[in-house]
């Protein structure tokens, strides 16, 4: 066996010591009442806020009633001697609500006589059977580390609703700066001139926002070395990089806050109540729009600190919705062209 192999193996062996485990089987009643006991608990620090819809709770049910098998829920023993949910928060809650009467079942496609029903309207054999359904589920041993717990949440999680890339960012990358992005999220400013709506941010778009910002006004720099199109892949990898480096340099945090509310306050007097919006009424964020704006203001205040307020007439150019529109949003040179727009015109006055 060649020196590679023996390491390979090597390395196989000590990450499946890591990860030790049972499974067990528990029925429904149990689940939910150890739920509401607060036995159980979902650590929001790293997983998702619960944005399942009603269709997606409703059929979840449906499942359950019929019999059909559920995926595997992932727990794991902590030290207070609770149980952490690392996979299966969505199904668990959904359960709870549904028992608890606050779920109306509605666009069944299969049990359409139960459609308008809560639990309790079920019949008693029905609502028997239901609590008494199993659910399996791998219980990971006490001292399974968090980040292995993290990383057995990234892996599985893609049941259900599909995690956007900022849902995996957040609870694949803890540290300080990952912690500061979490910060600016709660900016008021921030919030004003960068809406969203209730089930975008449910699903962590202004943490996009704020890591699109510094990880291209930082590419911008350095031509943005590395960024192939993929832009998931791109502000991960920052991220990343950025935790090493505050954890060196906690002073780098101070920067990139002033940075960040320097624009902010800019971007207020240039946009007014408008903001990163395509039109005063718009409820959302478009990412380009957004992109070629925040990091364009940041890189001419970078350049003249004391930028004067200039005209706005080129916002509603054709030749800004040129630069700024979807298609092929992505590729690097439609990045730096948008940036470059709105950068040379406010230097320009």
């Amino acid at each position: 066996m060649g020196s590679r192999q023996k390491e390979a193996a090597k390395q196989i062996s000590e990450r499946k010591t890591d990860i030790k485990y049972d499974t067990r089987d528990f029925v429904i009643d149990y689940l939910v009442k150890q739920f509401d006991n607060d036995e159980y608990y979902v650590q929001l620090e790293y997983q998702r806020n619960f944005v399942w819809d009603e269709q997606t709770k409703c059929r979840f049910i449906e499942s359950v009633l019929m019999g059909l098998p559920i995926p595997l829920m992932f727990f794991a023993d902590t030290s207070d001697g609770r149980t952490e949910i690392v996979d299966g928060a969505q199904r668990m809650q959904t359960m709870v609500q549904f028992v608890q009467n606050d779920l109306r079942l509605s666009g069944l496609d299969i049990l359409t006589e139960s459609n308008g029903m809560t639990f309790d309207d079920m019949d008693i054999s029905v609502r028997r059977r239901f609590l008494k359904t199993i659910i399996r589920v791998v219980y990971l041993e006490e001292g399974t580390t968090e980040s292995v717990r993290q990383e057995i949440f990234k892996r599985i999680n893609t049941s259900g609703k599909k995690l956007t890339a900022s849902e995996a960012r957040r609870g694949s990358y803890e540290g300080k700066f990952k912690d500061f992005l979490e910060e600016c999220t709660k900016n008021e400013l921030f919030n004003q001139l960068a809406p969203r709506t209730a089930d975008v941010e449910a699903r962590y778009e202004g943490f996009e926002l704020a890591a699109r910002f510094f990880a291209y006004f930082d590419g911008y720099h350095d031509n943005f070395k590395g960024y192939g199109g993929n832009v998931a892949r791109y502000i991960d990898s920052y991220v990343d990089q950025q935790n090493t480096v505050c954890e060196k340099a906690p002073e780098r945090i101070v920067a990139c806050k002033k940075r960040f509310e320097d624009m902010l306050e800019y971007a207020n007097k240039l946009l007014g109540s408008r903001g990163f919006r395509k039109t005063e009424k718009s409820r959302s964020t478009p990412h380009a729009r957004y992109e070629a704006l925040a990091v364009g203001i940041a890189l001419a205040l970078e350049k003249n600190p004391k930028l004067s307020v200039a005209d706005t007439d080129w916002i509603d150019s054709d030749e800004f919705k040129k630069v700024t529109r979807s298609d092929a949003a992505n590729n690097k040179s439609h990045l730096k062209a948008r940036i470059d727009f709105v950068k040379n015109r406010l230097l320009k006055g």
